[in-house]
């Protein structure tokens, strides 16, 4: 069963029911074209300075055999183009992320957002699952457990089977068995269009695919969010400051850390509390 690609026009619920019963979904056309190609002129620039196998996820060893040999990933992508913070933005996105994670939170907020580009010859990456950075959300109740987090990866150009296409297992986010092995003949490509994006529970799971050409890049951007009492992936909160988010929007300040969380209307307490923000 190859997962779903759906316009991303579609009402709301189509695109829920979607994720819902398969984990994932393509959503065609979800970012704009320019800024697209503005990302991606970015990323493809700012590609130069980092060397292929060279992430460790902070992990070591075992990091750098995550990420892949031949791989390339950065991030503090707002750094290097504005339109990054065009995309934190987009509406589509939000109402998915809103709809999933506001459920178990008073708000959310980046996990990852890197450039993820696999170079020629690389080796499929492990399939997993996202949410196993949070063990003890996500393996309790599981599979009836909150969602941690939600991701988009998304095509700065056409990405094929051949070129390294992430890959899914759709159904695998409802196993019973949170520790159930995928075999790879269970995993399909998500073959995408440049501004297309595969939306995707934490649950499901995924991992990049081997790019089998010579020559060739795959690029592609990933953008997720987790709960906002966890600890995201990556210290967006360090990486900017109030100077570089002033002109930003409410939300996208949030999404970065430059806001307290308030958990309210869920039970907890005030969380990354900042003195300009009344909790």
């Amino acid at each position: 069963m190859a997962i779903q690609e759906i316009s991303a026009n579609a009402p709301l619920n189509t695109l829920l029911t979607a994720l819902r019963e398969d984990g994932g979904l393509i959503i065609k056309g979800l970012f704009d074209p320019a800024v697209i190609q503005t990302m991606d002129a970015a990323i493809t620039a700012a590609a130069i300075d980092f060397q292929a196998g060279a992430a460790t996820q902070g992990l070591g060893e075992d990091g750098k055999a995550f990420v892949g040999n031949n791989t390339i990933r950065f991030s503090s992508l707002g750094k290097i183009s504005p339109a990054y913070f065009h995309m934190l933005d987009n509406p589509i996105y939000a109402a998915l992320a809103d709809a999933v994670l506001l459920p178990h939170c008073g708000s959310y907020w980046v996990n990852t957002a890197q450039a993820m580009l696999i170079g020629p010859g690389s080796a499929a990456q492990v399939l997993h699952r996202d949410c196993g950075n949070w063990p003890y959300v996500s393996e309790t109740n599981w599979p009836d457990s909150p969602e941690a987090t939600l991701s988009a990866m998304i095509a700065l150009h056409d990405i094929t089977d051949e070129l390294g296409a992430t890959r899914v297992v759709p159904g695998s986010h409802l196993w019973p068995d949170y520790q159930q092995q995928a075999d790879a003949s269970l995993s399909y490509p998500a073959e995408m269009q440049a501004g297309d994006a595969l939306i995707y529970s934490g649950k499901l799971i995924h991992g990049g695919g081997a790019n089998q050409t010579a020559d060739l890049w795959r690029r592609a951007m990933h953008l997720s969010f987790v709960l906002g009492w966890l600890t995201p992936e990556e210290s967006s909160p360090i990486d900017y400051t109030d100077a570089d988010l002033a002109q930003q929007s409410p939300r996208v300040q949030r999404l970065l850390g430059h806001r307290s969380y308030d958990p309210r209307p869920h039970r907890g307490g005030g969380l990354w509390l900042r003195h300009v923000d009344p909790i």
